[in-house]
């Protein structure tokens, strides 16, 4: 059994790359894997140990960097390694948004525990927006939640521009996986005028954690950025499976369909690459195979990053 660890922490990082070296070795000591993002405006990542010491003691090291004293993550469990290597990448965002003026440190939206997040959400002046990308609303989002359909983060501000006039009136009410692209989406809304923004504390994952399922007014799974691929109450593995053409997420009864060809092509997919693209996944898979064959894990089996 591995330990998940989510988390983030907007910080003021004066040089991220002299944190990537003392990272990545403690990590690799520990036989931890997964991604971590440093930019100067913080730390974004998903890790798994195999012990929940080895994931302790990463805590403590990210508790010592400058500002992170007090920053939060989120434990989860997996039954099979979720990631194949380890990777901390230097970036200019620790989530891709595009707007320079944005400044999480600055001001954020009222936050919402679990228990008020369902009493905001059921009033009538309030409009609960989904922030994060399409494929992920796909298999699961809350009861009645907008869906701007955005393939990615950083389309979220023209999205909002294009459709602000329909929330006249309105709180507005945000969430996403872990809580991250909401502390950049809630500011991003203060800096529009908008005067009552509302996030979920944590998340989906904090929810689905701790909000009882017959209570709960979240419908289907949540995607998450790892092996699991999906999880639902109690952080429980959901049935989901990645199509490695596109990155998508996919049920047991999709790879049934005509369409479905293991690492080719799904049913969402079908029309998006031409016969050369194919031929490659196709070689592709088949190295993929021949690794499993040898005990190994190939690295073309990777989840997409949260964008």
């Amino acid at each position: 059994m591995f330990t998940v660890c989510a988390l983030y922490h907007f910080t003021r990082f004066p040089d991220p790359a002299a944190l990537r070296g003392p990272l990545m070795e403690l990590c690799h000591a520990e036989g931890i894997t997964g991604t971590l993002l440093l930019a100067r405006e913080g730390i974004n990542g998903t890790v798994a140990g195999p012990t929940p010491a080895s994931i302790e003691r990463l805590v403590a090291h990210i508790r010592s960097l400058p500002g992170c004293t007090d920053f939060e993550y989120k434990l989860s469990t997996a039954e099979e390694q979720p990631f194949n290597r380890m990777k901390v990448r230097l970036k200019k965002e620790i989530v891709t948004m595009g707007q320079p003026d944005v400044d999480p440190k600055a001001r954020v939206g009222h936050y919402c525990t679990p228990e008020e997040w369902n009493e905001l959400i059921s009033a009538p002046d309030v409009a609960v927006i989904d922030t994060r990308n399409d494929y992920e609303v796909q298999i699961g989002t809350f009861k009645d939640a907008i869906d701007p359909q955005t393939k990615t983060f950083r389309e979220f501000p023209q999205w909002w521009e294009e459709n602000k006039e329909r929330f006249h009136n309105k709180r507005i009410a945000m969430f996403c996986t872990g809580g991250i692209r909401c502390e950049k989406s809630t500011n991003f809304l203060l800096g529009q005028g908008i005067e009552e923004v509302y996030h979920l504390k944590g998340g989906v994952l904090k929810y689905l954690e701790e909000m009882p399922q017959e209570e709960s007014l979240w419908e289907g799974e949540c995607f998450v950025f790892d092996g699991r691929v999906s999880i639902g109450h109690g952080l429980t593995e959901g049935p989901h499976e990645l199509c490695h053409a596109c990155r998508r997420p996919i049920r047991p009864e999709d790879k049934r369909r005509p369409e479905y060809e293991e690492g080719v092509s799904c049913h969402q997919c079908i029309d998006e690459y031409d016969e050369a693209r194919k031929e490659r996944f196709r070689e592709r898979q088949k190295q993929i195979a021949l690794a499993k064959a040898r005990g190994e894990r190939h690295f073309g089996t990777g989840v997409p990053s949260a964008k």
